[in-house]
């Protein structure tokens, strides 16, 4: 009797424990198999309804379509450029934060490259000679100057590690900061090669998928088809010419050269979806045999590559964004197939914007715009300050990222706030610049949201000493003193960074899994976008998230 009841409470506690598993788990909590980030480098907005009614219905309509459309979302710091977009993206945080203030900034008094790290060798690089070189610099990369943790990072703490989190790009910085510290692996391409490559920080040999991939040699062949297209023209438009009602003509005098390079092409957009979907089959993305997400981080650089030389009026970026919108299409269908369509959640984002080229914008009687020569103001600044403070010598070391930085014996001086309040005075009088103060002191008398953008991109120990605001309409212009002075000199292409809606206003939409469909013309931010995905995991938000969490109703 004492046998037979023992047996029947060891029953009943196996059908409990069995019922628990078998009911699941709510559905609130039900995460999708896989997240796909897609990140396009240096696209406005504007360009999702300037283009609509020329896209399929498969890419980026399709996302409008059936997606949660956030039409009014801002980047919230200053300046607004790569690396740090595609950080506050994956982080929900600002630059005050996440260190990482600019494409380069000082750590101390060295000038770095955001994503250096000379610790750590390429994986799969090559040299000029074509050799394997593992010291090449392109290989020498890592998330290490980043001092936050990304959404990416917080699915692997989540799952113990058991998520598998990839990043893909052209661009270093674009693979490397949106997967964070703990990503299985980051993937970029090699200058020399036209290869993916990554660096030991990750891993000391490439998987056999990615050889496999390389071996492909999709980047040469791609190459060679550009050298074959490139006649009179930069590429073969998809359509008529006389189509093309959104842009300038061809052949506009403010369009720079564009090289042979694969990045500057629409190939270069290509070979980024043909290694992503690589990724998705190589890892079994989506398919992960714990049952846990799986993030997969995507970035397309050549649009920004090409926006800076072209500018967002250009015939060719109209076609490219066309073109765009076909890769889009693929690689939504592919995702299909392989995850399916309940299985994943997708969104589309952007690091930043862009300006309209002020020659461009003169052309066309709108004169509130214009250039910041920044390398002439800086060697006229020095000047300036000589004069007043004869010791001083050249004390401003550099122009970047929205600031001014002085040198070590600058700041070291006794001098030095009297330099630094004379340097103020003396940009504030420019016409170009509409504010310049001490890059840790924004005056109150500074407009909202500008203020608060100031403030978010001051990293202390890695910002230089003045902020610049530009008036509105002004872009940089890199130009020597002697290019300035040619009487034809035309700022050509385009540039990023400041606060103009143009380069702050960011396209995002939300599609997939537990997403409905919507319009939703609240302000919103970057950072919100790591707040949202955190929710929609129902996991932790990374460590320096300063967003809110987007509410699809």
């Amino acid at each position: 009797m004492r046998r037979w009841a023992a047996a029947l409470v060891l029953t009943l506690c196996a059908s409990a424990i069995w019922a628990q598993k078998s009911s699941g788990m709510p559905s609130e909590l039900r995460r999708p198999r896989l997240v796909v980030g897609l990140v396009v480098d240096q696209m406005r907005w504007d360009y999702l309804t300037r283009l609509s009614n020329r896209f399929g219905s498969d890419g980026f309509n399709r996302l409008m379509r059936e997606g949660w459309n956030c039409n009014r979302t801002y980047i919230n710091y200053l300046p607004s450029i790569t690396a740090v977009g595609h950080t506050s993206i994956y982080t929900g945080s600002v630059p005050a934060f996440t260190g990482i203030i600019g494409n380069h900034f000082y750590i101390g008094e060295k000038y770095t490259y955001c994503t250096r790290d000379e610790s750590v060798r390429g994986v799969g690089t090559t040299g000029i000679g074509g050799f394997q070189n593992p010291n090449a610099s392109g290989g020498q990369q890592s998330p290490r100057n980043l001092l936050v943790t990304t959404i990416s990072d917080e699915l692997r703490l989540a799952t113990n590690f058991r998520s598998k989190v990839i990043g893909v790009a052209v661009k270093d910085r674009a693979s490397i900061l949106p997967a964070g510290h703990s990503a299985n692996a980051a993937y970029w391409l090699d200058d020399h090669s036209n290869q993916f490559i990554t660096s030991t920080y990750y891993m000391e040999q490439l998987p056999q998928w990615v050889k496999d991939f390389n071996g492909k040699d999709l980047g040469n062949k791609y190459l060679a088809q550009l050298r074959n297209a490139r006649g009179g023209d930069l590429w073969p438009l998809l359509y008529d010419e006389k189509s093309y009602v959104q842009s300038a003509p061809r052949d506009q005098k403010w369009e720079d050269r564009v090289g042979q390079s694969l990045k500057n092409s629409p190939w270069g957009m290509s070979i980024t979806f043909e290694m992503a979907k690589a990724a998705v089959e190589g890892e079994n993305l989506g398919q992960n045999e714990d049952g846990v997400p799986d993030m997969l981080c995507v970035s397309i650089s050549s649009t920004d590559i090409l926006g800076h030389l072209l500018s967002p009026n250009s015939i060719w970026m109209e076609d490219l964004f066309l073109r765009l919108d076909q890769e889009v299409a693929s690689f939504l269908n592919f995702l299909d197939d392989k995850v399916g369509k309940d299985g994943y959640i997708f969104f589309l984002s952007a690091d930043h914007g862009g300006s309209h080229n002020p020659h461009f914008m003169q052309e066309n009687h709108i004169e509130a715009s214009g250039n910041v020569p920044t390398a002439q103001m800086k060697d006229d600044l020095n000047a300036a300050l000589a004069k007043q403070f004869p010791a001083a010598g050249n004390a401003v070391e550099r122009f970047a990222n929205m600031q001014v930085v002085f040198s070590p014996q600058a700041r070291q001086s006794s001098d030095f706030e009297a330099m630094r309040d004379a340097a103020c005075k003396w940009l504030a009088a420019r016409p170009e610049i509409a504010y310049a103060f001490p890059a840790q002191l924004p005056p109150d008398v500074l407009p909202e949201p500008v203020r608060t953008y100031c403030i978010n991109g001051y990293c202390p120990g890695r910002s230089g000493d003045i902020q610049l605001v530009f008036q509105s309409g002004y872009v940089e212009d890199y130009g020597t003193a002697e290019q300035l002075a040619q009487p034809d000199h035309i700022r050509k292409g385009t540039t990023h960074s400041v606060w103009n809606p143009d380069d702050t206003h960011i396209p995002l939409i939300f599609m997939g899994m537990g997403v409905p469909h919507g319009w939703d013309n609240r302000t919103h931010h970057i950072t919100d976008i790591a707040a949202t995905l955190a929710s929609l995991l129902n996991i932790q938000e990374p460590s320096g998230c300063v967003g809110q969490t987007i509410t699809f109703q």
